[in-house]
Parts: structure tokens; C-alpha cells; sequence
């Protein structure tokens, strides 16, 4: 995260002797990334964090990708996802929606607390589409509930305990996420163009300890899955500081830009990752130009794959096409979209939209998961025209 936090007890002076009441030395652990030359965190654990006592490979079960192909836009929807299981986990139960080189991106309706786990190949975002819970940290706990933006640096061990049952879309990433670089000053503060600041966020407050031996924590890397068994619960740090850690961000707090004709997707942009933006569409003031449009224009995203996770309020261009709550469209490079028939004009003189949703722009094409295939409403390519081999 951008700016420094201090979190429970750490000594003043970093890698010097810290004690713990009985005389002992806690354990340092550096967690840093691009190799000591960018943000980090300095954290002390009552146990050597690098005692394992066995590691065993585990089978992938996410299945395979299927290039997008006839390419065509294409309209997904969650709430038809069913699980065999009725305790469903937010790191076994995921379902693979879509991925490409870049970002596996997946969703869960998480009924049931997950194992402790921790992603070594990249940094994760999720987003709590409805429900509530708390996400358990080696840094601390973090309540989250509807509408959360829960950023999760590599490496970091964790587990989501819902309280009630929690939809959420899962984005992997191959790299790290964070706000764009574009809102940041050099020293990394946000900047006063920023539609969100520090003053949004929220880190953990204080340290989770757990006590435990021979502790199982699942952890996926760039070979696989494999799941280590520590000596000790690895919750076990009195206390850490410096700028990389576990943050949440509501979406209700995202302070929308506006213009007097319709903004493109950029001021909505949310967070960066390797090759692909999010975005948050959230209620606001819309073109207030008198001879303003407020829908979009139809447009071709030349470099990018267009993905549209609708979540609340009502999508003022999609009316007419069977979107939904939970709906998921994707627009693919190579075809132009926009609004449905009718929705211009319709569109006219509105002042206000009440729409909530969560986008993803990859910079290189989606392939399609099997949770997206098992979830597809085939009638939506054919929408605009009203006619299609899918519509009889």
C-alpha cells in the first residue's frame, strides 16, 4: 500500500534484538517485493516462520481455458452457478470464469471458512458482491461486506471466514495490483485528483495471534499447489510495520468524475495490475450538457477485452438484453459495442444513474473458464440485432 502503518509491538530500531516477556528473540520476517527495492513489511513472529515440517503436492482442479471462440460478445450469469457441496469455501470453492497470462479471474458463493492459504504467484483482489465476513491476515483481521475491495499482497497468508454466505469475484494476478500510478505523487500519497485517498482505506489494527502446531496452509505458485505444514500457526506476529499489507477499499467511497458529456472508462479506474485495469461504475451525476447523450457511444476496445460485473442499481445502456444482478458481459477486442436498441433515446434528459458495477479492461484476450461456460446466456450476442441462430 502506499503510505506507512505500525501495527501492534515493534522494536525501535528494525533488525535489532526484540524479546518477548520471556527472554527469547522474535522472529524477523522481511515480506518485500521486487527484491528489496521497492515497498515492504518488517514483521516479528513469536515462532521461526520458516519451520515446515512437510510439503505435499496437490492436484489443480480449476480445469482449462477456452479461447473465445466463435468471438462474439458474450453475457454470463453467477447467480446460475451451483455448487455440489453446501460448505463451500472462498479459496477451494472458486470457480474459474475467465484467464489469460495476466489474471485468473473467478467467482465463489463461500458458505463455509477456507483453508489458510496463500498465493506466491501474485497479488489478489477480491470484491464482496454481497454478504460479509471477516479475512483473517498473517498481518491481522479485516471485516469486510458488501462492496469491499480487498487487496491481498503476494505471499501474504490468510483465510475468509464468512458470517453470512459471501458472493465473491476473485481476480489472480501474475503481478501486483494497486491504485494507478496516476493518482500517486512520487512519494506515493495520493494526489487531490484522486477519487479516492488514505482517508478510504482500511488496514488491519491490530495483531491476530493464534496459537497452534502442525498447521496446514495451502499455497499456490507459479509450478502449482502445495501444502505446506508448519510447526506453528503462522498467525503468530505481535506486531509489524512499513507500507506493504492487506487493505480494503468500499466501492461506495469511490467519488465518481463527471462531465458535461459522457467521461470514458478511465475515470472510473480503480486499481492497476499486470496488464489490466478495474474500474468502479458507481451512482452519480451524469452529462449535463444540453444536448448530452448520457449512455456510452459505441465503441471498439482495439487493445483490450471488456468485462462488466453488474452489481447494483440498474445499467441504464444494458436494459432490454437480459443483464441482471450478477450478470457478467463480455466484450471482446475485435467487436464494437454499445448501448442496447432504444437505450439513447431513452437516455435523453436523465440526469442521475443508479448503477453499480465492477469492470475489468485486459490487455490481452479472456479465455473462458468453466464456470463462464457452465453460466453463458447464449442469446446476448445477438441482442442489438434481434435476430440469431439463438433466438429461434
Amino acid at each position: 500500500m502506499a503510505y506507512y502503518r505500525q501495527v501492534g509491538e515493534i522494536p525501535r530500531k528494525r533488525h535489532t534484538q526484540f524479546r518477548t516477556p520471556e527472554g527469547g528473540l522474535y522472529a524477523e520476517e522481511l515480506m518485500g517485493v521486487e527484491g528489496f527495492s521497492a515497498d515492504s513489511a518488517l514483521l516479528y513472529h513469536r515462532h521461526l516462520p520458516t519451520a515446515i515440517v512437510d510439503a505435499v503436492t496437490v492436484e489443480e482442479t480449476r480445469g482449462a481455458l477456452a479461447p473465445n471462440l466463435p468471438l462474439k460478445p458474450r453475457h454470463f450469469k453467477t447467480p446460475a452457478l451451483t455448487w455440489e457441496n453446501p460448505e463451500v469455501d472462498a479459496v477451494t470453492g472458486r470457480r474459474t470464469l475467465f484467464g489469460n497470462a495476466d489474471v485468473v479471474i473467478g467467482f465463489v458463493t463461500a458458505t463455509a471458512p477456507s483453508p489458510l492459504y496463500r498465493n506466491a504467484a501474485g497479488d489478489e483482489l477480491l470484491y464482496v458482491q454481497s454478504g460479509e465476513g471477516v479475512v483473517e491476515t498473517i498481518y491481522g483481521a479485516l471485516p469486510v461486506a458488501e462492496g469491499d475491495y480487498v487487496v491481498l499482497p503476494t505471499s501474504c497468508t490468510y483465510r475468509v471466514v464468512p458470517s453470512e454466505p459471501m458472493n465473491i469475484l476473485v481476480l489472480e494476478a501474475t503481478g501486483h495490483i494497486g491504485p494507478p500510478k496516476r493518482y500517486l505523487s512520487a512519494k506515493g500519497q495520493f494526489l487531490e485528483h484522486s477519487p479516492y485517498c488514505e482517508r478510504d482505506v482500511r488496514g488491519p489494527a491490530e495483531p491476530l495471534l493464534v496459537d497452534g502446531e502442525d498447521v496446514e496452509v495451502l499455497v499456490r505458485h507459479r509450478a502449482g499447489l502445495t501444502r505446506f505444514t508448519y510447526a506453528n500457526h503462522p498467525f503468530d506476529v505481535v506486531g509489524w510495520d512499513g507500507c506493504l499489507y492487506p487493505w480494503v477499499f468500499n466501492i461506495r467511497d469511490f467519488e465518481p468524475i463527471t462531465g458535461r458529456v459522457h467521461q470514458p472508462p478511465p475515470v472510473h479506474q480503480t486499481f492497476e495490475g499486470p496488464n489490466f485495469v478495474v474500474c468502479s461504475f458507481v451512482p452519480r451525476k451524469v452529462d449535463y450538457h444540453p444536448l448530452s447523450i448520457p449512455v456510452p457511444y459505441n465503441h471498439a476496445n482495439v487493445d483490450s477485452d471488456e468485462l462488466l460485473f453488474y452489481v447494483g442499481g440498474n445499467y441504464e445502456a444494458r436494459k432490454g438484453s437480459g443483464i441482471g444482478l450478477g450478470s457478467l458481459s463480455l466484450h471482446p477486442s475485435g467487436c464494437t459495442h454499445g448501448p442496447q436498441p432504444g437505450a439513447v433515446e431513452a437516455s435523453l434528459g436523465i440526469d442521475y444513474f443508479d448503477e453499480t458495477a465492477v469492470m475489468v479492461d485486459t490487455f490481452r484476450p479472456l479465455d473462458l473458464g468453466e464456470a463462464a461456460l457452465a453460466s453463458e446466456d447464449p442469446k446476448y450476442a445477438w441482442s442489438w440485432a434481434r435476430r440469431g441462430p439463438d433466438l429461434g
